[in-house]
């Protein structure tokens, strides 16, 4: 009997004398966290850190907005028979079953194509914008991996400009503010890569090929970088930073490397 009882309690359905304001909150709830800020979060990026993130930044965001429209529609279409579409109350019959329904089959197959679709061109778009390469660089900086730290020269100051890491000492990146800058990326024994997290990039450092990237940075400070594929024992101690100065102490930089080789 009572486990009749507590059945019973579970198949209820929700009585007509429900709010009406709770089914709203079902539908209208997500919506209010969906819009309630004017200005959407960067989700974990800074806005304007270089001239990458104003072309990343907004396809992350929209990535996000898109997967939470799903998440919430889901949720809807998960909640919405399992509140309103319970048995009746003392009634031991289910409610009618539907086995097949074309229309949805189709709509459901669909969707997901056209989603994927438009994630891909805005992808191909701003990758295109991203991967440019120009003849309008302002500098060069070679990147090198190496097992289990970087090698990083500036060709301006000379063939011995060349600053190499240790993963007990990693070294650091300088990068001049607001001046666009050519990065040749190479590699002496395995894939390793370039990765910047705060600046939304990363370029792989492939044995025998030479990769470029270009991007200015456009604030003041130090950001942490590091060895994003897996290279090896070591691989965790693959970091280095990198500082943004101003143009004028990033000329400062190179001529100490000048000095040195006199």
């Amino acid at each position: 009997m009572l486990r009749k009882r507590a059945l019973r309690s579970i198949l209820t359905p929700m009585s007509s004398t429900t709010p009406k304001f709770a089914r709203g909150l079902l539908f209208f709830g997500p919506v209010f966290v969906l819009t309630g800020c004017s200005k959407v979060s960067g989700l974990g990026f800074e806005e304007g850190l270089s001239s990458v993130n104003d072309q990343s930044l907004s396809l992350w965001q929209g990535a996000w907005i898109a997967a939470g429209v799903v998440g919430v529609l889901t949720l809807t279409l998960i909640l919405w028979p399992a509140l309103f579409h319970r048995p009746k109350k003392h009634s031991p019959e289910f409610p009618k079953q539907t086995q097949y329904n074309i229309p949805i089959e189709i709509l459901y197959t669909i969707i997901p194509f056209i989603i994927v679709a438009v994630l891909f061109y805005f992808t191909a778009k701003k990758e295109t914008v991203i991967s440019a390469k120009t003849d309008t660089y302002k500098h060069e900086i070679t990147v090198e991996g190496i097992q289990w730290s970087w090698q990083f020269g500036y060709p301006e100051a000379g063939p011995a400009a060349i600053v190499t890491g240790t993963p007990a000492q990693p070294p650091v990146l300088y990068v001049p503010l607001g001046e666009r800058v050519r990065y040749t990326i190479t590699s002496n024994d395995v894939v390793h890569g370039f990765w910047i997290p705060a600046f939304m990039i990363q370029m792989q450092n492939i044995p025998g090929v030479t990769n470029h990237l270009e991007f200015t940075a456009n604030k003041l400070g130090d950001f942490p970088g590091r060895c994003n594929i897996l290279c090896g024992r070591n691989h965790s101690q693959m970091l280095f930073t990198v500082r943004v100065v101003t143009p004028l102490q990033y000329q400062a930089y190179l001529e100490t490397f000048k000095g040195s080789s006199a």
